[in-house]
C-alpha cells in the first residue's frame, strides 16, 4: 500500500511529474475450522464444523454458512470471503465416521417348548454382547421364559448395534387330575370308577 507518483525527464532536460496514486493492498482473511465436538463418530452421530468469521463463506460440500453439521466421512475445509473481496481456504478437517455392528441371534433349536425345557440362543458377535432383557453379556444364554430376546453389540470404536428379536413361548404343561366316583377302598368283587 502507498501514494505513487512518477518524474518523467525528456531529452531536453524538462522533467514532469504524474498525479500522486493511491494503492490499498487489503489483508486476506484467516481461514480456519472449529469442531464442536469429536471429528470421529458412529453412524448416527453428527459434528458441526464452523469456520473463522467474513462476509461470505463456501465449503468444500457447496454449503455457504459459516457452521455446517457433517453426517457423514470425508475432508471438508471452507474458503472465507472478507468485506474487501479477499480469499483464503482452511487447511482440511477429516471427519471419520465407524459403522454400527450388525449382530445376528440365532436360536439353538425350537423356540417354542413345553415349560421345563429350553433354548441356547447366540450372538454373531464373540464379545461386546448385552442381552435384552436379561442383561447377560455372555455370547450364548440360555432361555427358559417366555419373552422376546435381542443382543446388541458395542465394538472397539464405542459404536452399537441391536440385532433381530428371537421369540420365544413356552407353553405351559397340563396339570391332570384324577376323580372317583365313589370309595376308593372296596371288597374283592368291587369297582370304582
Amino acid at each position: 500500500s502507498g501514494s505513487y507518483s512518477v518524474t518523467v525527464t525528456n531529452g531536453n532536460g524538462c522533467s514532469g511529474t504524474s498525479a500522486v496514486t493511491t494503492v490499498t493492498v487489503n489483508t486476506n482473511p484467516v481461514a480456519f475450522i472449529t469442531a464442536g465436538s469429536s471429528t470421529t463418530f458412529c453412524q448416527g452421530g453428527s459434528v458441526t464444523l464452523t469456520s473463522t468469521s467474513g462476509s461470505s463463506y463456501l465449503w468444500s460440500n457447496g454449503a455457504t454458512t459459516q457452521s455446517i453439521t457433517v453426517t457423514t466421512a470425508g475432508n471438508y475445509s471452507v474458503t472465507v470471503t472478507n468485506g474487501s473481496g479477499c480469499s483464503a481456504t482452511s487447511s482440511a478437517t477429516t471427519v471419520t465416521v465407524n459403522s454400527n455392528p450388525t449382530p445376528t441371534a440365532t436360536a439353538g433349536g425350537p423356540t417354542t417348548f413345553c415349560s421345563g425345557g429350553s433354548v441356547t440362543l447366540t450372538s454373531s458377535s464373540a464379545s461386546g454382547n448385552v442381552w435384552t432383557p436379561s442383561g447377560q453379556n455372555t455370547q450364548s444364554i440360555t432361555v427358559s421364559a417366555t419373552g422376546n430376546y435381542s443382543v446388541t453389540v458395542t465394538d472397539g470404536n464405542g459404536c452399537s448395534g441391536a440385532s433381530n428379536t428371537v421369540a420365544v413361548t413356552v407353553n405351559s404343561n397340563p396339570t391332570p387330575t384324577i376323580t372317583a366316583s365313589g370309595p376308593t377302598s372296596f371288597c374283592i368283587g368291587g369297582s370304582v370308577t
